[in-house]
């Protein structure tokens, strides 16, 4: 383990306790997600190091990683992320206005490359789980990036996405920084994260799912996001809702909490979260559009 002394956003030094959440898929651990009381920045510390964080993915329940389960959930899951990945790409297509070049960072076992390929995109992908990466080289047909010295530092990138991925970065600064300097005048970095501002993170507290530790190093609020974006010359121009994330997030929050899996809550959850969020905003989890001036 390794334990932060400095935030990784603004450099702080004064941390308070936020809340202790334990590991509910490899481990079992506890750990402690602390907050910066310069910034607000709520993040895990300890955490593991870079070296053993992998161990903390190895399970067959890290859905990201595996499409090979075949429950119920698994298979209505897969349904929702079809719909999901048409819908994406419709977004990145309207904010470069064109089919052009993106890159989407952490791409998995490469659905939405696969789905941009097919629309005709540019595409280059970045993985460093080796698994999944040989998963979407043989998806795609391309060589897929596991360093982030690969990735150009050439202003040619229409889009960049990072789809639930910043969270799980351990050096921001340097990766956003690169990122920023692949993309284009006028492109677009496009992230998607929980938002423990949502009405789901308060319902479950401790047991809710999104804020996966230790695999999650970060939990960004809205504002803590635009902060750190804004560090890098990229500034928000959209904040939009992930509607079906509240039901997942919900079910496998009930499962932490009860030991069970009770459909009926997560559905009626899911709803209240997302009915909520049409008056607040604070939906489960969000999408955010920076644009590159």
């Amino acid at each position: 383990m390794e334990e932060l002394t400095t935030c990784p956003v603004c450099g702080g030094g004064a941390f308070t306790p936020y809340i202790t959440c334990q590991d509910h898929l490899v481990s079992q651990q506890p750990f402690q997600i602390q907050r910066c009381e310069q910034c607000q920045l709520l993040f895990t510390n300890p955490r593991p190091t870079p070296d053993t964080i992998g161990s903390y993915y190895k399970s067959d329940a890290y859905i990201s990683h595996d499409d090979t389960r075949q429950g119920l959930m698994d298979t209505v899951y897969r349904m929702v992320r079809s719909y999901t990945l048409q819908e994406k790409e419709k977004l990145i297509r309207r904010l470069a206005g064109r089919v052009g070049a993106m890159l989407d960072y952490g791409c998995g076992t490469g659905a939405f490359l696969a789905q941009c390929q097919e629309k005709g995109w540019t595409i280059t992908g970045y993985e460093p789980d080796p698994d999944a990466r040989r998963l979407a080289e043989q998806r795609t047909q391309t060589t897929v990036l596991k360093d982030l010295n690969d990735i150009q530092a050439v202003a040619s990138l229409d889009v960049i996405t990072l789809w639930h991925v910043l969270e799980h970065v351990p050096d921001l600064h340097s990766t956003l920084a690169r990122l920023a300097s692949s993309l284009r005048s006028g492109g677009a970095l496009v992230i998607a994260v929980p938002n423990p501002e949502s009405v789901d993170a308060k319902q479950y507290e401790t047991n809710w799912a999104a804020y996966d530790v230790p695999r999650h190093l970060y939990h960004f609020t809205p504002k803590v996001l635009k902060a750190l974006l804004g560090k890098h010359g990229l500034t928000l121009e959209q904040q939009l809702p992930m509607r079906f994330d509240a039901y997942y997030i919900a079910m496998l929050s009930t499962q932490h909490r009860d030991g069970k899996t009770n459909y009926l809550e997560s559905l009626q959850q899911g709803w209240r979260s997302n009915a909520s969020a049409s008056r607040t905003g604070n939906y489960s989890s969000l999408t955010y559009v920076f644009r590159k001036p």
